[in-house]
């Protein structure tokens, strides 16, 4: 059970794996942290992350002004055994905070959570959970300061580094709190070593702007995960749990693998629900119980044990991975050829899936979460109609063909996937991708509709070069989280039915959904003119070039809403026209009159497209 509870700690980090942070930053972060009792020494820190994750309109002055009326109260939460969970503790801390918003008419109403505050305690939590919003319309203000900060004098370090957590805990509420705390030590880090430098701008720039990537990937796939446990049933989540706990560790038997799954997801969930510090020391005392049984520990592991406790979790991040068997020959016979199989599905359904999921798992590491998960939906519907039948073994009997064409179906649509994208070039295969979702989501706005696709042409591009294995997880490990953002935009604001249905009914099943969405046939796009999504004037040639491929491709998408059946031939003549014309008028002596006289043209095939 020790090494189980380690592999607990290593999944629940492995999930939100991103790119390796620089080493050398790593390096430089951790000589200057060594403190046996870093959390408990940052409790403002991780309490000021809480209060400004849910309080994301509030400044920086009021957050801290919160932040002290909460410490006496969070002071008690430093005084837990270490065998004792920090629930209750931190569970009255988040009942306090939320009774203060409230109580406070003022700053309820000021922030928009009046509604909340008129529901109990339970239904108040997730009103307040509700009103989170990634990017709230913060800025990137201390993301890649100017070298004016190194200005500051050493006694104002610390508020840099409070003001860095500001403004990333607001701009990413469902970021985890451990996870901010590493951050903002490498942060923190960077500004110094930048400020001994002679080029301070071009430093800050090299060290910070990783850091700003990071950030925004690890924040997308909390939030994704956060989607899952409150999106769908349990079942769900604990399937996600126990596929990336088992393809961790194959050789761990399913008893274990089985609890530690509603651990995992339990742990989760508390930092999903915002109670950072429930969530940050949960995780501490986790890690270190798995540091204290030196004995036990790989040594790739047994080393991080050795860094200061905030970096110990980003070390066994960026460890490799143990070397695993090959399980991929073992046959599935027990799940497809046992007589005895109706019966056991009958008798304790859910034990028994997870089981298979447990199995397949291990034979398939190198599949992608939803992959897996769509065989499993596969499985457990084939034995919903098999048991029904006088003799079910002659009908599940043929599960191995089915899970092979499952994956096969995926994979299969994957390469011609990226077969396209090499055909065309990630230009045009953008302008592809933005044709076809605007015609199955002609509701969302044609910026919207751009940065959407713009996210799957640039996960085209990362993922297609790779591998044919690589290949195939990377694209539908991208896709998961691209199509889970859109999924939030549809629950905030809904799309359509047809987008209702993809984000709703099936996890599993989403990209398959979305790759076969018909166009919306209901939709009746306003009425426009060609002057209306054109604008043709000299403020075209100030504009940088990904500004000005930016409003050519919002303009592909409004005419494809005016006309979705016109040819793409059609489309993409106008957006070549286009681009001629701007290189001639930006080039002439006056641009403005050549826009006017040279435009005419434009604007007539243009119009001639929407029909006038």
């Amino acid at each position: 059970m020790k090494t189980v509870r380690l592999l607990s700690f290593l999944i629940f980090l492995s999930y939100i794996k991103c790119k390796t942070l620089q080493r050398s930053l790593q390096d430089a972060a951790m000589q200057r942290i060594y403190s046996q009792n870093y959390l408990e020494e940052n409790l403002k820190d991780i309490t000021s992350i809480m209060v400004a994750q849910f309080l994301q309109k509030a400044t920086y002055e009021e957050v801290q002004t919160i932040v002290k009326e909460l410490l006496d109260l969070a002071e008690k939460c430093k005084g837990q055994k270490p065998h004792e969970p920090p629930s209750q503790c931190s569970h009255q801390l988040m009942i306090t905070f939320l009774q203060h918003v409230c109580s406070n008419q003022g700053m309820a109403d000021k922030y928009g959570f009046s509604d909340c505050c008129n529901k109990n305690s339970t239904a108040r939590h997730k009103c307040f959970l509700s009103h989170k919003k990634d990017d709230a319309g913060c800025r990137d203000t201390l993301q890649i300061p100017n070298p004016e900060i190194c200005e500051m004098g050493k006694e104002n370090r610390v508020s840099v580094k409070e003001r860095y957590m500001y403004e990333t805990s607001r701009k990413h509420p469902f970021l985890y709190g451990p996870t901010l705390l590493t951050l903002s030590a490498y942060y923190e880090t960077a500004i110094q070593s930048c400020c001994q430098e002679a080029n301070k701008t071009e430093c800050l720039q090299t060290q910070l702007e990783p850091i700003r990537k990071y950030v925004r990937e690890i924040s997308l796939r909390h939030h994704h995960l956060c989607e899952i446990g409150t999106k769908f049933n349990h079942r769900v989540a604990k399937a996600v749990e126990l596929v990336l706990l088992t393809k961790k560790e194959l050789k761990a038997n399913f008893s274990e693998i089985a609890k530690l799954t509603v651990d995992i997801k339990n742990l989760h969930e508390t930092c999903c629900e915002g109670n950072t510090v429930e969530c940050v020391f949960g995780r501490s005392q986790l890690m270190n119980y798995t540091c204290s049984k030196q004995a036990i520990l790989p040594s790739r592991i047994t080393k991080c044990c050795e860094q200061p406790e905030p970096f110990q979790g980003e070390c066994i991040i960026t460890s490799e991975n143990d070397d695993k068997p090959d399980l991929s020959s073992l046959p599935l016979s027990r799940f497809t050829e046992d007589r005895f199989v109706c019966k056991q599905f009958t008798d304790k359904q859910d034990d028994f899936l997870q089981e298979f999921l447990y199995e397949y798992s291990r034979r398939h590491p190198k599949l992608a979460v939803p992959v897996i998960l769509r065989v499993d939906a596969v499985y457990q519907n084939l034995l919903g109609k098999c048991c029904k039948l006088q003799n079910p073994l002659e009908c599940y009997s043929h599960g191995k063909e089915i899970f092979q064409r499952v994956v096969q179906e995926s994979h299969e649509h994957v390469k011609y996937y990226c077969a396209l994208h090499e055909k065309l070039g990630e230009s045009n295969f953008h302008n592809r991708l933005i044709v076809l979702y605007t015609k199955k989501a002609p509701q969302l706005s044609a910026e919207e509709l751009v940065v959407f696709t713009k996210n799957m042409a640039t996960a085209a591009s990362k993922c297609c070069p790779l591998s044919d294995e690589q290949q195939f997880a990377c694209i539908e490990d991208s896709a998961k989280l691209i199509l889970g953002a859109l999924c939030r935009r549809h629950e905030a604001e809904p799309i359509n039915t047809g987008v209702g249905h993809c984000c709703g009914d099936s996890y599993a099943f989403r990209k398959p959904c979305f790759d076969h969405l018909p166009a919306d046939e209901t939709y009746v796009s306003p009425s426009v003119s060609c002057d209306q999504v054109i604008s043709l004037n000299e403020d075209m040639c100030k504009a940088q070039e990904e500004q000005l491929q930016t409003e050519k491709q919002k303009l592909l998408s409004n005419l494809v809403k005016q006309n979705p059946r016109a040819a793409e031939t059609q489309l993409q003549s106008i957006i070549r026209d286009l681009t001629y014309l701007v290189e001639m008028c930006c080039q002439a002596e006056k641009s403005e009159m050549c826009f006017q006289g040279k435009g005419s043209k434009l604007m007539e095939k243009c119009q001639s497209l929407l029909g006038g």
